[in-house]
């Protein structure tokens, strides 16, 4: 190149020799990091020293195929889905794909023959199962209820036992809430069903007894009957 002014004549390739050799050189240090460069020529290294490449990330079709390859194409074994010998044939139709049996033990599978069997799946030995639980539930089948008819309730198998008159209430006729024992005939109530039975009285008469001027303070917790209905309470909950 010639001169032009007062600028010095630049040699192009003497430039770019020299930029190579410094380029191969920071591309030997072990810690470009902390080397004396430039920003511009630790990017360039780093270009240099990357080895990604697209080619290296692609899968390569294989000669060998697996001994339970299906191509999805036409349903046969022994060849890619690429070198399918229906490609290109718009009047050919490709197979219902069948499910894989991923996640399901094979303990779980029944294998079958036929893969248009309903439920059939494709185990990872290349054969055809469907699960137990289908299969028994495909040979017993749906049982149709007719129409309008009134559901079954279902029968309980435990029978619960009578409840004991002496843990029912005689006013409400149920299990004893908060027990209490009326002085006058020693019988046993709910605290507020012979409470309000007494209040609602003129002269507090006794339900049972049919003694006047019972006081509803005078009533007494009967613990025993409070605490075997508590358990009662439990068993029936």
């Amino acid at each position: 190149l010639g001169t032009s002014g007062n600028y010095p004549a630049f040699d192009l390739p003497s430039f770019v020799s020299v930029a190579l050799i410094h380029l191969r050189v920071y591309m030997q240090m072990a810690n470009l990091a902390d080397a004396d460069v430039s920003e511009e020529d630790k990017i360039k290294v780093m270009l240099n020293q990357s080895t990604y490449d697209s080619m290296n990330y692609s899968k390569k079709f294989g000669t060998v195929l697996p001994a339970n390859y299906t191509c999805y194409r036409c349903g046969n074994t022994g060849h890619h889905i690429r070198n399918c010998p229906i490609n290109g044939d718009k009047n050919s139709e490709a197979p219902p794909r069948i499910k894989k049996s991923t996640g399901i033990p094979r303990s779980f599978m029944v294998e079958v023959d036929d893969p248009s069997i309903k439920g059939a799946m494709l185990t990872n030995c290349g054969r055809y199962a469907i699960p137990a639980i289908d299969a028994e539930a495909y040979a017993i089948g749906k049982k149709e209820k007719p129409p309008f008819v009134p559901q079954e309730k279902p029968k309980s198998d435990v029978e619960e036992d009578p409840v004991p008159d002496e843990l029912l209430c005689l006013i409400c006729h149920d299990l004893l809430s908060d027990a209490v024992v009326i002085p006058c005939c020693g019988n046993s109530y709910c605290d507020d069903c012979i409470r309000t039975t007494l209040l609602d009285s003129d002269e507090h008469v006794c339900p049972t007894c049919d003694q006047s001027n019972v006081s509803p303070d005078t009533l007494i917790a009967n613990k025993f009957l409070r605490q075997v209905n508590y358990q009662m309470n439990r068993k029936y909950e």
